[in-house]
């Protein structure tokens, strides 16, 4: 897969959960099941969101709830069709950004 396509950043906290799971391992398994190129789950060493509350790795201020941010590149129909699917799911709690993006190299890894 080269050439045009979109980067879809969804922004979360660590303690979000859905359905008695942490949310963002419910929207990898969504991003999965929906046959997307991959997504990566990065999280963050401080940071803060609509409520304002600064959650931080600092010692004097250890946070049980880090943001998170998820990105997935695949082409548009895909990630828009994840866009519809996830905001039919997730009511709160969730920020998502969408870029354009030119997608240099996508190549399976050689499992041995």
């Amino acid at each position: 897969m080269t050439g045009p396509g979109k980067l879809l950043k969804i922004y979360i906290g660590e303690s979000t959960s859905h359905h008695g799971e942490p949310l963002y391992h419910t929207i990898i398994k969504q991003i999965k099941k929906l046959g997307l190129a991959g997504a990566t789950t990065v999280r963050g060493i401080e940071g803060y969101g609509a409520n304002s509350v600064i959650h931080s790795t600092r010692i004097l201020r250890l946070s049980e709830d880090l943001p998170i941010v998820i990105e997935v590149v695949d082409t548009e129909p895909k990630i828009q069709n994840l866009i519809k699917v996830l905001d039919g799911t997730i009511t709160s709690g969730i920020l998502m950004t969408l870029q354009d993006v030119e997608i240099i190299r996508y190549e399976k890894s050689k499992q041995e």
